[in-house]
């Protein structure tokens, strides 16, 4: 009896552990193909920048970082992680590919970068 319950626990975790994997791979390849947009809805280039994302037929999921406080430690993670300082920070950030970069070049130049 002891064997059998030993064994349920042991196929229960097993399985558990092969779900996530598979779950944590699944968002980490969506994440890699699909750039990730942080911004605010009342942020004009946030919303110049979605708006140039869809006229070019480029797939993307943005994040409103005033209403979705996880986007938002999210967003500053990584920023801490690709070394980019969040004094004076601008939006919208940019999560493409893995690659993180600010609003903090002349607005044309940064749209460029998108594609």
């Amino acid at each position: 009896m002891k064997k059998s319950v030993a064994l349920f626990i042991f196929l229960v975790f097993f399985i558990n552990n092969i779900t996530a994997q598979e779950s944590q791979t699944t968002s980490t390849k969506l994440e890699k193909t699909v750039m990730i947009v942080y911004g605010s809805d009342d942020c004009h280039h946030c919303t110049d920048t979605k708006k140039y994302l869809k006229e070019n037929h480029i797939e993307f999921v943005f994040y409103d970082i005033d209403k979705n406080q996880e986007a938002l430690k999210e967003m500053l993670f990584k920023l801490k992680k690709a070394n980019i300082s969040t004094n004076n920070l601008s939006i919208p950030v940019i999560d493409k590919q893995g690659v993180i970069f600010t609003n903090n070049i002349p607005f044309e130049a940064f749209l460029k970068k998108l594609n």
